[in-house]
């Protein structure tokens, strides 16, 4: 098969462990699998001064282009670890997706259907190059130590951490951390290890990827064919890649035999049916998968704490998988590193499995619906789904229903013990409510155009003031905050004020004069009221971080 990418080996050198007393090897955080997921987590430990080691059986990135699909607010969270711009620039934009019936389309969507935000809907990157940009970010900071051929093969856990054996080509050693960060994925070893649970559904029918090389001038958006000419009775997913190269999926049904599917003898009259005679192709790389949509029933187990494929996992139809995962790593991140700096006790990360299932549950939900609407296996669904299908090409009520995988979009958390609730009384426009992933805006500083979450990337809370407000902090916050204020154009801007250049901000979150935002790190929102008030975000920072 022709290769479109050169793969890394990155070095793994003899682990100075090996060398050490029994005993003594021992590190704050440990962090198991160098996938995006953990990768993202060792980062954004890292970048808080937090010391991190990241340990991976294998020496090289993933193959294939596996978690393909990165959504705005994926992107957004790798602007903060440092690596978001290299996407941008090297994948493929898109924000329009368009559903077929044969030949005729029925529905379609655009993921940004309004201006004023930095990052687009969706990049398309294959996810070797996604990791390879998050290792070298990852090699720039020097608390973050990443450790390649390093194999957990057992793990005990206890009050204080967990104890791993380790297996290197060296030989074997002893380590004991005070937390560990499982991101090992689908099947993890570690998960198995200790014998917990995974609970769900498996959806019994089978889908072939192939990413191809060729050169078309098809548009840069998501196609999906119910029952096209080229594979009668089945669906196809189109998506187009970087360097040349598009993502197909086929369905195939629960009977196909995956060894004889992946054969190229078996993929190419697939791809020549769909593309035609005269289009000239290679394939990169293919795979059968079988998918599923299921969770463990918690994902904190003492010390041990389990993020990405490895506490939950979806049916690609969505691109909910990657991105829940990082989002997993981003709802984490700031919380252990809290703990570990003595500003949160240990009981502010129940709170990262309550907001993470509750996200995992409502991806769970929508894949669940989309993977129902596409595979269909009752009379009944069969009945249904060809029926929006076939109303769909005339009726607006009809092509809503259509169901060709839900794209991925962060949750809010609403119901979360850390969101303080608007007070009574305080109404506000809009959908920046407590527990909402902050919406982007366009805003100058000191005369420079720049953008809202560029701007509160510091990796702390933000108080985020609009107008001129007299605000004090007070010298007894249990974390620290930084201050922000928002200015209309034509105002007395301070140094470092945010002018909202094109009134996007104010809209987006009400921002009457006196208004203030508390902003979590990781760009949710804590609170906001109609004024400030010191006693009262003194209590919402004490909730934000389990101190109350």
């Amino acid at each position: 098969m022709h290769s479109t990418y050169s793969y890394p080996t990155f070095d793994a050198p003899r682990a100075p462990e090996l060398d050490a007393a029994p005993g003594t090897a021992r590190r704050p955080v440990v962090v198991v699998g160098a996938g995006p997921v953990g990768l993202s987590v060792a980062i954004d430990l890292a970048q808080r001064g937090q010391p991190v080691l990241l340990l991976d059986d294998d020496d090289t990135v993933s193959v294939g282009s596996r978690g393909l699909c990165y959504a705005k607010r994926t992107l957004e969270i790798l602007d903060r670890l440092g690596c978001g711009q290299p996407v941008v620039d090297k994948g493929v934009t898109w924000n329009v997706g368009r559903t077929f019936l044969d030949t005729e389309e029925v529905f379609n969507f655009d993921l940004l259907p309004e201006a004023g935000h930095e990052r687009p809907g969706m990049v398309n990157l294959q996810q070797y190059y996604l990791e390879a940009y998050l290792v070298a970010r990852a090699r720039e900071l020097p608390a973050l130590e990443m450790r390649f051929r390093h194999k957990v093969t057992q793990v005990e856990p206890h009050g204080t951490g967990a104890t791993l054996q380790v297996e290197t080509a060296h030989g074997a050693f002893t380590l004991t951390c005070d937390w560990l960060v499982v991101c090992d994925g689908a099947r993890s070893p570690v998960r198995s290890m200790l014998g917990l649970d995974i609970e769900g559904r498996i959806f019994r029918d089978r889908f072939l990827i192939a990413d191809v090389v060729m050169k078309a001038d098809f548009p840069a958006e998501r196609w999906f064919w119910f029952d096209p000419l080229f594979h009668r009775g089945q669906s196809v997913l189109l998506h187009r890649e970087a360097d040349h190269v598009w993502r197909i999926d086929f369905q195939l049904g629960w009977e196909a035999d995956p060894d004889e599917e992946r054969r190229p003898e078996r993929v190419i009259p697939r791809i020549r049916a769909m593309l035609g005679d005269e289009r000239p192709f290679e394939l990169e790389w293919v795979s059968v998968y079988t998918f599923q949509c299921r969770r463990m029933t918690n994902f904190r187990h003492g010390r041990v704490l389990f993020a990405g494929d490895a506490a939950h996992q979806v049916s690609p139809f969505g691109a909910r998988g990657a991105n829940s995962g990082i989002q997993d790593a981003d709802n984490l991140g700031w919380k252990l590193g809290a703990v570990l700096s003595g500003r949160a006790p240990e009981t502010l990360l129940d709170s990262y499995h309550a907001e993470r299932a509750f996200a995992a549950d409502e991806n769970l939900l929508n894949s669940t619906r989309s993977t129902d609407f596409i595979t269909p296996k009752s009379a009944m669904s069969k009945r249904f789904r060809n029926a929006v299908l076939g109303l769909a090409r005339e009726h607006a009520f009809a092509r809503a229903l259509v169901n060709s995988g839900r794209l991925s979009v962060p949750a809010t958390l609403h119901t979360s013990a850390l969101v303080t609730p608007d007070r009574a009384g305080e109404s506000f426009e809009g959908w920046m409510l407590p527990g909402a992933p902050m919406d982007d805006a366009p805003v100058a500083v000191d005369g420079q155009p720049t953008w809202l979450l560029r701007q509160v990337a510091a990796g702390e809370f933000t108080l985020l003031v609009f107008g001129d407000t007299p605000v004090t902090l007070p010298d007894d916050l249990p974390v620290p905050v930084g201050l922000r204020r928002v200015q209309r154009p034509g105002s007395a801007a301070a140094a470092n004020d945010l002018v909202d250049t094109e009134g996007h901000l104010t809209r987006r979150y009400d921002g009457r004069p006196g208004t203030v935002y508390l902003l979590r790190p990781d760009q949710h929102v804590a609170a906001r009221w109609r004024a400030f008030d010191a006693d009262a975000l003194r209590a919402a920072l004490r909730r934000s971080l389990a101190l109350q």
